[in-house]
């Protein structure tokens, strides 16, 4: 059983434990929390949103972990993983339905998607994301995975802006194609915008870059949720130490 991790926030002391989510009503709580902040970010467009839900054919596919809040007993956070084998089955990686993945197939050894990451607005703190990191690193080490990939969304209700001014910085710092580039299968408009204009990364894609993953490429253009998905790549042997302790011994 995940220890259960006590976090201090504004005078409340609250208790986060992270949990493999099985079963039917574990995956509903977590397409229920994906509905509410999806849809009241970003104002997605999601299937099941009828029922209060974001759902897909990929969700059965996938294993699903999260957060709990265990005073309230809410789930706080969540993201679902698919790994290469299941990826086989379905004939694609979620991912390939935005990129154009090149040298997906010379990756050596198993690799892990991460998607649909989501955390409660309340709760968007880095001890909330450790904790959810903490079960990744036990699904990593279970089986053995090498490559983490995945997307990271910027928000795209500006008409771009702030993704251009990202990508920047993104370009400069954490961009790398050897060992997989991403093409976008729909690219953002170009904007002609100043060299020096600075915009605030989302912690997300913050966080991914913490840890060491890379930007592969180019971002896609994602009408449906009206952000930019940025492609990323963790490899797990250049994971940065300075994170290394929320991977356990994934490294």
């Amino acid at each position: 059983m995940t220890q259960i991790a006590r976090i201090s926030d504004k005078g409340n002391e609250r208790r986060l434990q992270a949990e493999r989510l099985v079963g039917a009503q574990a995956l509903q709580e977590a397409q229920a929390l994906r509905f509410n902040v999806f849809s009241g970010e970003f104002n997605a467009k999601l299937k099941g949103a009828e029922l209060g839900l974001d759902m897909d054919d990929y969700d059965v596919h996938c294993s699903h972990i999260g957060v709990r809040d265990l005073n309230s007993g809410r789930l706080v956070a969540t993201t679902r993983l698919l790994d290469h084998s299941a990826a086989k089955s379905i004939g694609h990686f979620y991912s390939e339905e935005e990129f154009n993945l090149h040298g997906l197939g010379n990756l050596q050894g198993p690799v892990l998607e991460i998607g649909r990451t989501c955390v409660d607005p309340a709760y968007r703190n880095g001890g909330t994301i450790a904790v959810l990191w903490s079960e990744l690193a036990e699904v990593l080490n279970e089986g053995g995975y090498r490559y983490l990939m995945g997307c990271a969304s910027i928000p795209m209700q500006d008409g771009g802006v702030q993704a251009q001014a990202i990508m920047q910085r993104l370009r400069e710092r954490h961009l790398c194609t050897e060992y997989l580039r991403a093409e976008p299968r729909q690219p953002l408009p170009r904007l002609e915008l100043p060299d020096n204009l600075i915009s605030e990364m989302p912690p997300l894609l913050k966080a991914y870059m913490r840890l060491g993953a890379k930007v592969c490429g180019e971002p896609c253009w994602d009408p449906d949720f009206q952000v930019a998905d940025v492609f990323i790549l963790l490899k797990r042997d250049e994971l940065c130490p300075r994170y290394a302790r929320h991977f356990k011994a994934a490294v």
